[in-house]
């Protein structure tokens, strides 16, 4: 990845965050896990969906499934970024003339199944990635999920039988910020070996810095990891990124701020600049 290339994905995900932010008050918004994955899905859609504003019926698209379906702010942002939704839309976050609130929901353009209770979506995304095989096609499934989301036993059945069917068109994606809720992953139900544990289950594995696009670019370009076998991208991320204020602090899981604060905290993201939010930024100034 070029210096340009870089830079051009950290102006998007510059503007996707300010756009969390601004979803975090007038009834407020999951702004800690939201910004912990603006980067993963900002690159997924600008450099790995075969996925556009005009093709989201085609059934040879890539499918996307924000299964952490609470950071859909994040998604939200990207989809008005890249034109999938008017920029102006956002405003109508959690209002009752619109369908843009807490959770994804298909009356968006761009996505493609509704999310809230968690663990549900790598087993819709299993079936959507065999549905494909059968039918021949070449789209591939991409799932995000959040790491406290793995304490869900649903989760392990589904890479059980995504294991056993060799789906090597799915790719799960995990935002490892080491957060549940108000609480570290480590000292609730602590979930490392990560690697061993999706290996066990016949799964490829790659963990990668989430917020290092140049990372990302190797990871992602690679796919499948290997024939066969469905494929998890383990992203190490820090909730609250881009936000010192807030990063790493268990109580600003789900925050409603105050217009004032919101201010404050746009002013505190522009004092980082875009340079600094990813992890290239000697690279990027």
């Amino acid at each position: 990845m070029d210096t340009t290339e870089r830079k051009q994905l950290s102006s998007i995900a510059l503007h996707v965050r300010e756009h969390i932010i601004r979803m975090a008050t007038d009834g407020g918004c999951f702004i800690g896990a939201s910004l912990s994955c603006a980067d993963l899905i900002v690159y997924l859609y600008s450099r790995v969906l075969r996925i556009e504003p005009h093709n989201t019926g085609d059934p040879e698209r890539d499918f996307f499934f924000l299964s952490k379906g609470h950071d859909v702010p994040a998604l939200y942002g990207t989809l008005a970024e890249l034109g999938f939704i008017d920029r102006s839309r956002l405003a109508n976050h959690l209002k009752t003339n619109d369908h843009l609130y807490w959770h994804p929901n298909r009356h968006i353009p761009g996505v493609e199944f509704h999310s809230g209770s968690l663990g549900h979506l790598l087993s819709v995304g299993i079936g959507v990635a065999l549905d494909n095989r059968l039918r021949e096609l070449s789209s591939r499934v991409f799932v995000v999920l959040g790491d406290g989301e793995l304490n869900e036993g649903s989760i392990w059945e589904g890479c059980l039988v995504a294991g056993a069917q060799q789906l090597d068109n799915l790719v799960a994606v995990v935002d490892r910020n080491g957060f549940q809720a108000n609480m570290r992953t480590e000292e609730l139900i602590p979930l490392e070996s990560l690697e061993a544990k999706f290996e066990a289950f016949g799964w490829a594995v790659r963990r990668i810095d989430g917020h290092s696009f140049d990372q990302m670019e190797e990871a992602f370009s690679v796919l499948p990891l290997s024939a066969g076998r469905p494929t998890v991208i383990i992203a190490d991320t820090v909730r609250g990124k881009g936000l010192p204020s807030i990063e790493q602090r268990a109580d600003r899981w789900f925050v409603n701020f105050t217009h004032d604060e919101v201010t404050a905290l746009l002013d505190e993201l522009h004092g980082l600049s875009a340079a600094s939010l990813s992890s290239e930024a000697l690279h990027v100034r």
